[in-house]
């Protein structure tokens, strides 16, 4: 499920549209940040709303805060597979599709993609609707923090299918290489979101307040009307990759899912390490700590929208090239947007580690908290550009359709930080250790990925 075929021969001039033509002839280091700044800059607008709910659901107090710390690993999850693995698979196999110059092919794979992914969202739903409570319980809540996380959580994933279906529709049209129309799309949400949450939170006039789960409300609402405006771009026959009535086949699953799946696993990998750490902090501290670890490690999550700014245009360009023969001109590309990621990710980890408080002290002012999470962004802070190297060169693996050294550097990192955080809590009882476990996991994950791709991994 790891591997691709050989990469085809190039397709003949004329069988590819002048955007692909675009993709496999443009000077590479323009080409690419043409491409990647709008996703970046929304992806960053979409982060920003994030972070704008958690503002103000910590006026709610410490419970709801650490509430939502434990919410948000399992919400996540839901965003980079949707977004990010199974959409990865989706723009990867348009991208192939469209490189090669078999449009029907690419056609086809709409259908597919869709029918995918409203299948794993309503499985999702069900799972967290019917074991919300033991799941959360699993990860060290209880009390006030466990009620808490399920408000928010059973909000969240009663409507968790649009998340998926607009992701799936998006993942299309990024594909073809258009990365500004969902970049507008997400910019529209961001506009809609900034009122809508603590409307919904606090209430106002008519609108009753409802509390933790009103973030929950605003979100769903936003990704309902997203999975609308992504079905008229793609149905209205303005994108390359239109939608069409076909049946349904194995073959064109078999290729979303030959990266779609095998990419879910490694998404997993992430959510895991975050949320077992976050065990492993309430197992060895209190509420306080595991709201200041939450707190800090959002700031590690809001990274990934920030990388999959430049992660999805090295998908479509990956995908594409080494569907025109282009295999030299993939791997070129590849390194490149991975030192981009690396250079971006490491200049915030090195600002939140020198200035922690000025992020922890957005969201509350308990000395408890603020201390946690101070130590764990001084820690694992300079760590953060070896997870943007690695998690961009992830997502150029997706591209390529190789994806056994992604899977095996996110498996050395879940070792490394659960093993040995939680052999470092055993021997030292300091979170100081169990976060130095995490920080030496991710620069083994971003340089074990580095070294398998510019070794060539991606074609023996």
């Amino acid at each position: 499920m790891t591997d691709i075929a050989a990469p085809p021969p190039a397709a003949a001039p004329g069988a590819i549209a002048a955007r692909t033509r675009r993709l496999v002839e443009a000077p590479i280091l323009p080409l690419l940040l043409s491409m990647a700044w709008p996703n970046m800059l929304i992806m960053v607008a979409q982060a920003a709303t994030g972070l704008i709910e958690t503002w103000w659901i910590s006026r709610l107090g410490t419970d709801a805060l650490a509430g939502m710390a434990l919410v948000f690993p399992p919400v996540m999850l839901m965003t980079m597979i949707s977004a990010g693995a199974m959409g990865g698979g989706i723009s990867s196999a348009v991208a192939r599709a469209l490189g090669a110059g078999r449009r029907e092919e690419a056609d086809g794979l709409v259908l597919h993609a869709v029918v995918l992914n409203l299948a794993l969202g309503a499985a999702f739903s069900f799972v967290f609707l019917m074991f919300g409570r033991s799941i959360y319980g699993a990860m060290g809540a209880s009390g006030g923090a466990l009620e808490a996380a399920l408000a928010y959580s059973d909000t969240v994933f009663a409507g968790i299918v649009f998340v998926w279906l607009m992701n799936a529709l998006a993942s299309v049209i990024r594909g073809t290489g258009d990365m500004l129309y969902p970049a507008l799309v997400i910019c529209m949400g961001v506009v809609f979101l900034i009122p809508a949450s603590p409307l919904l939170i606090f209430g106002f006039g008519p609108v009753p307040g409802l509390g933790i789960a009103g973030g929950g409300v605003a979100l769903t609402l936003f990704y309902a009307a997203g999975t609308i405006v992504m079905a008229w771009r793609v149905a209205s026959g303005r994108n390359p990759a239109r939608f069409r009535w076909v049946r349904l086949r194995w073959a064109p699953m078999k290729g979303i899912l030959r990266v779609g799946a095998v990419s879910a696993i490694a998404s997993i990998q992430t959510n895991l390490t975050i949320a077992g750490a976050t065990a492993l902090v309430a197992a060895a501290a209190g509420v306080e700590a595991v709201a200041g670890f939450g707190t800090g490690a959002r700031l590690e999550y809001l990274l990934i929208p920030l990388i999959f700014g430049i992660g999805a245009p090295l998908v479509a360009l990956v995908g594409t090239n080494i569907g025109a023969g282009r295999g030299d001109r993939a791997l070129a590309i590849a390194l490149l947007g991975g030192g981009l990621a690396f250079i971006v990710t490491e200049a915030i980890g090195i600002a939140a580690a020198l200035w922690p408080a000025a992020w922890l002290s957005l969201f509350s002012d308990d000395p408890a908290m603020i201390a946690a999470g101070s130590q764990y962004l001084r820690i694992v802070g300079p760590a953060y550009g070896f997870f943007g190297l690695g998690m961009s060169l992830y997502f150029a693996s997706q591209g390529a359709g190789r994806l056994f050294w992604p899977l095996a550097s996110g498996s050395l990192r879940v070792a490394l930080a659960l093993g040995g955080g939680w052999l470092a809590l055993a021997l030292t009882g300091s979170l100081a250790a169990l976060f130095a476990a995490l920080a030496a996991a991710l620069v083994a994950y971003g340089l074990s990925i580095l070294a398998a791709v510019k070794s060539g991994a991606w074609f023996r």
